[in-house]
């Protein structure tokens, strides 16, 4: 039994669960660098296990046909937008999941995206990223940091994400305004957030922060007229997925002024690939998505990697996706 274990980036899997209980016959790979998709197929043929960090790499039909010993695909999380699920279910292909690890629950702290979100707004209002290579070379204060007290938080989105967002922005002394499709004034009020329309989030936030899933609904869901009735002076955020945003109307804004900065922790395509627009831009805050990562949540979900792959080996699969 072949298995391979995609997109290991910090090279830590293989401390972070126990893969030599799954006895001498499980040969694991683990592959820290991104496969380039035109030889996905190549480099998979001979495995019979794949093991995802979820939409990372992309694996539609079209390769999925060209793995002829796939017996198993596990993901991290209950669902992976992708993979082409339907194809292999057809195929006779188990495909399992796993919980998918957003915080540790004995410590009663904030959702890990919420973290990062936080990180990026602080950074963008202290000029972080602008000011400590200005220090290091010699320069002093460039500009004047902004200050969250009194500032608007505007949250697209406010399920589990969302909610988590308002109480540290209240700490802050900033008000919260929220806007989704599905908000309700109950959903609302319970979290002390004043729901507003799309056209009164995107007028009156100083931080646009988005909290999103990611859907054929949500993509393109800010686009150039939306960005055009943002304040000059605002700061988009974005730790949900990248396409929830249009990414060069974003670029086309945060180059012409149009919003003064942008937070962003997810891309249209990650890795983010070498000479992007983005990496050319001063006013972007950018960090490799780090939503999901935390050695928590890592040993957590590779062990339930190995849990589900021990399952299928005992012919007893678990958390199979529908």
């Amino acid at each position: 039994m072949r298995i391979a274990v995609l997109d290991d980036y910090q090279r830590r899997a293989r401390e972070f669960a126990d893969w030599d209980s799954l006895g001498p016959d499980s040969r694991v790979s683990f592959f820290h660098e991104r496969i380039d998709p035109a030889l996905l197929a190549d480099k998979l043929e001979a495995f019979d296990v794949l093991v995802l960090m979820r939409e990372r790499t992309p694996f539609p039909r079209a390769v999925l046909e060209r793995l002829p010993r796939l017996a198993l695909l596990v993901t991290t999380g209950m669902n992976n937008a992708s993979v082409d699920v339907a194809y292999l279910r057809e195929r006779g292909v188990v495909v399992s999941g796993t919980p998918f690890v957003l915080s540790d629950p004995s410590s009663g702290g904030l959702p890990i995206p919420v973290e990062v979100a936080w990180a990026l707004i602080f950074a963008l209002f202290k000029r972080v990223t602008v000011e400590d290579p200005a220090v290091r070379d010699g320069r002093w204060q460039l500009d004047m940091p902004g200050a969250l007290a009194g500032a608007t938080l505007g949250l697209a989105g406010l399920g589990f994400l969302g909610a988590a967002m308002v109480a540290p922005a209240k700490l802050f002394g900033m008000s919260v305004i929220a806007w989704s499709e599905n908000l309700s004034g109950d959903r609302a009020a319970e979290l002390d957030v004043q729901p507003v329309s799309k056209r009164e989030l995107l007028g009156r936030s100083d931080v646009l922060s988005i909290h999103l899933r990611m859907s054929e609904r949500t993509r393109g869901l800010f686009a150039e007229r939306e960005l055009a009735q943002m304040k000059s002076t605002a700061v988009l955020v974005n730790t949900s997925r990248g396409p929830i945003v249009d990414e060069s109307a974003l670029i086309e804004a945060l180059a012409g002024g149009t919003i003064a900065a942008a937070g962003l922790d997810v891309f249209d395509e990650e890795p983010l690939p070498p000479r992007h627009p983005l990496l050319t831009l001063e006013n972007a805050v950018l960090l490799p998505h780090f939503g999901y990562v935390s050695e928590f949540a890592f040993r957590a979900m590779y062990a339930a990697a190995v849990e589900a792959i021990a399952a299928f080996l005992d012919h007893a699969p678990i958390r199979v996706l529908a």
